[in-house]
């Protein structure tokens, strides 16, 4: 069970979350997850650079650890990256301390401020102290996918039906979604560029310059 579009009060539960990128401007910020890995990740770079598009990368640690020309590849192409813990670990099911050690790890590979949760989960006490460090980055369109229930046909008005100026996109460069996503991504770069869309990546520089709700001790 997961929301293709992230409810407003659930955004407004977590204002020290970045879920969306308020802007006036046709702009959309596509993220990718789980990757880097040779399968998948230079794809999806091809796609993006068709279109002079921008993405952000969440990258798993071991991942890059096992394809470094492939990040490489990632930051010379002038993409945004982040991190995505080390393996992948979901917060939830994790104790604290070797939570935070495993993103560490990842910090290790990924020199970013910027920080995705796999699953989005993180428990209250997680959140409160990596908000320290990063900016937390969530996200306003789910694609799902990774969704082995859905067709690909159904993936696109995933993104196509939700996405508005602003809107935070996952997608995942992984083999689990490799085949809805080769199926849909060149789809939602055509359909956009063609209404006026640009393609950015997230900015650490300005997304530090945001304020944040003060984290108590």
């Amino acid at each position: 069970m997961y929301l293709v579009k992230t409810p407003q009060f659930i955004q407004n539960l977590f204002p020290n979350f970045t879920w969306k990128i308020p802007s006036k401007e046709k702009v959309l910020y596509l993220t990718f997850d789980d990757g880097p890995i040779p399968e998948v990740t230079p794809w999806v770079l091809e796609q993006l650079e068709a279109y002079k598009a921008k993405a952000t990368f969440f990258c798993v640690g071991d991942n890059i650890r096992k394809h470094r020309d492939v990040f490489q590849q990632v930051k010379d192409a002038g993409h945004s990256v982040g991190n995505h813990t080390y393996n992948h670990l979901n917060g939830w099911l994790t104790d604290n301390i070797p939570f935070f050690h495993n993103i560490r790890h990842c910090a290790n590979e990924v020199n970013s401020v910027l920080f995705r949760p796999p699953y989005g989960r993180l428990k209250p006490k997680q959140a409160q102290f990596l908000q320290r460090h990063y900016r937390i980055v969530m996200w306003d369109v789910l694609s799902g996918d990774f969704d082995p229930k859905i067709t690909a046909e159904q993936c696109l008005a995933n993104v196509i039906n939700n996405a508005q100026a602003g809107s935070i996109i996952v997608f995942h460069d992984s083999l689990k979604a490799e085949e809805k996503l080769r199926a849909v991504l060149p789809k939602v770069l055509e359909h956009f560029a063609a209404q006026g869309y640009q393609f950015e990546s997230l900015n650490e520089k300005e997304m530090l310059a945001t304020p944040r709700v003060r984290v108590s001790a």
